[in-house]
């Protein structure tokens, strides 16, 4: 019977400054704070999906992006309302359909002479 070997990682030191200047630790309060506001307020409209609405932020503080797939009537297109009027943000909504065009989601620009 073959035996099994493991070997350990050694842990790799992070280059991680010592102290955070009073700026940095400022910033990252507000950014708790807000975080947590954000959170609450939005999960008294979202009920029982702390997950995905901790995911979204994760996603808008980050600058990324995020694609939102489920069946119809989990609340999708609430949750991305919800956060943008949370965060006095603007919400625009498209329809995928099979016809669609790139010109439908990004616009078109009329030159008149």
């Amino acid at each position: 019977m073959p035996t099994k070997t493991t070997t350990r990682a050694k842990p790799v030191k992070a280059s991680v400054p010592e102290k955070l200047s009073g700026g940095d630790v400022k910033a990252i309060e507000e950014l708790r704070t807000a975080y947590g506001d954000i959170t609450a307020e939005v999960g008294k409209i979202i009920i029982g999906q702390e997950a995905v609405i901790e995911r979204m932020l994760t996603c808008m503080l980050s600058g990324g992006h995020a694609l939102l797939m489920g069946v119809p009537g989990l609340a999708k297109t609430l949750l991305v309302n919800s956060l943008a009027q949370t965060t006095s943000l603007s919400f625009g909504r498209i329809q995928f359909t099979p016809d669609l065009m790139p010109s439908d989601v990004t616009g078109t620009e009329i030159l008149q002479a």
